[in-house]
């Protein structure tokens, strides 16, 4: 397996590098794409306070706190902004967002709940993973895959467009279950199409974003087996190397 090492991590501990975030002779904090980060978590609180009583806010607002994810990365490399503290920020904020509409869903779709649950541990613990090892490997990017590690991953991270659309269509699913519980006019479509008395434009983009979304979470399972592999491998590594001594 070739490695996935694009440059060589920082030497500096734990105190220096508090020292070195208080003194700020950078700010980092205010970079431009984590300020649309910050925007980003404002948004998706706003959602989650109109979650239960007005669907059009909610839905406002997670929307724009979803696309806005499209933004920084792009803001963060025509600035010369990119940060390690970015990166991270971005992914624990596409993890909770996410979860939190989940966690929703399992109050409005109570038969379902335990399907949400895991849908939940999966995303996370196959982020957590993967990001664990990239950052054991020396690896510059979470998103720096390569063919030898894995062609779907490389495919999903290092094609923007890939990466948006099927972000995208995997939010797209979940909002519009969330909005399937609030509209229930017809679009108004021919009789001879199924269900065209009955179908609503939520179920519609529930219908046409699943396959992406089932798409999304086989990625989540490769994502983690892959990890899971690439930190034995890294065991086993520092196993020999401690029985040479």
């Amino acid at each position: 397996m070739a490695p996935r090492r694009r440059n060589a991590p920082v030497d500096v501990d734990a105190e220096e590098a508090l020292g070195l975030a208080t003194a700020q002779s950078e700010n980092v904090f205010l970079f431009v794409p984590n300020l649309i980060g910050y925007t980003r978590i404002i948004l998706a609180g706003v959602s989650l306070h109109f979650m239960s009583y007005h669907p059009i806010y909610c839905t406002i607002a997670y929307c724009v706190s979803c696309l806005l994810d499209a933004v920084d990365g792009q803001a963060a490399r025509a600035l010369g902004q990119t940060s390690k503290f970015g990166a991270v920020l971005d992914m624990v904020t596409d993890r909770c967002t996410t979860s939190c509409l989940l966690c929703y869903l399992s109050s409005v779709y109570p038969d379902y709940a335990l399907g949400f649950q895991f849908l939940i541990a999966l995303d996370f613990s196959s982020h957590y993973m993967h990001m664990y090892s990239s950052l054991v490997t020396g690896s510059s990017s979470h998103k720096h895959i390569n063919n030898d590690v894995s062609r779907i991953l490389r495919w999903y991270y290092n094609d923007p467009l890939t990466l948006f659309v099927v972000c995208a269509a995997n939010e797209l699913f979940f909002v519009s279950l969330y909005l399937m519980k609030w509209t229930s006019t017809p679009i108004g479509l021919p009789d001879y199409i199924p269900w065209s008395k009955t179908l609503t434009y939520a179920q519609l983009f529930a219908l046409f974003s699943a396959p992406v979304c089932a798409t999304k979470n086989i990625i989540n399972v490769v994502q983690l087996w892959k990890a899971s592999k690439i930190l034995v491998g890294v065991d086993i590594a520092e196993r020999k190397k401690l029985k040479k001594i």
